[in-house]
């Protein structure tokens, strides 16, 4: 399906690509889910990933709150710029290195919950038309929204897939 474009699409590709992505996690067994991807990423295992994801929301929904509330939001978290994502991603991956999978599975569900409750909360013109919030500068909100689930969870789904694929352990 390409880049939702309305709220429906949204909600829908939103959660139709989180539930592909845990079902692919989940019918891993719990070795095959605790087990390092080959050398090459920087996201070393499913844990890895899923947090990525969750810092992510946190990050949209803190963006989001700012925003609303009429002050301009430091994208995408302060001390860095979009040039400087590799190094913010290499920051979350290190401080979500010590978390237990269990975990981060309950965290990213209740990020995903909380990020969809905001899609659902608003429009379709509130999340589709641009320039409608001076924090989202030329761009939507809805926009930011595709990049925090639907398309963010289908990379997620190809970066493990390709990984189990290459350990030869895919379920």
């Amino acid at each position: 399906m390409p880049r939702p474009k309305s709220k429906e699409e949204l909600i829908h590709l939103s959660n139709a690509n989180y539930t592909r992505l845990m079902e692919l996690v989940e019918a891993q067994t719990e070795e095959v889910q605790l087990s390092e991807f080959p050398t090459g990423t920087m996201n070393r295992n499913i844990r890895d990933v899923l947090a990525h994801l969750y810092h992510w929301h946190g990050m949209m929904l803190d963006w989001y709150n700012v925003g609303m509330d009429g002050n301009k939001p430091e994208m995408p978290a302060k001390g860095y710029t979009w040039k400087t994502v590799p190094v913010l991603n290499a920051w979350i991956f290190e401080r979500y290195s010590t978390y237990d999978l269990q975990e981060v599975k309950q965290l990213f569900a209740q990020s995903h919950a909380e990020v969809c409750a905001l899609i659902a909360k608003h429009s379709n013109d509130e999340l589709f038309e641009k320039k409608r919030y001076k924090w989202t500068g030329t761009t939507s909100l809805g926009s930011y929204l595709v990049s925090a689930t639907s398309s963010h969870y289908d990379w997620a789904y190809k970066l493990i897939r390709k990984a189990l694929k290459k350990n030869n352990v895919l379920a």
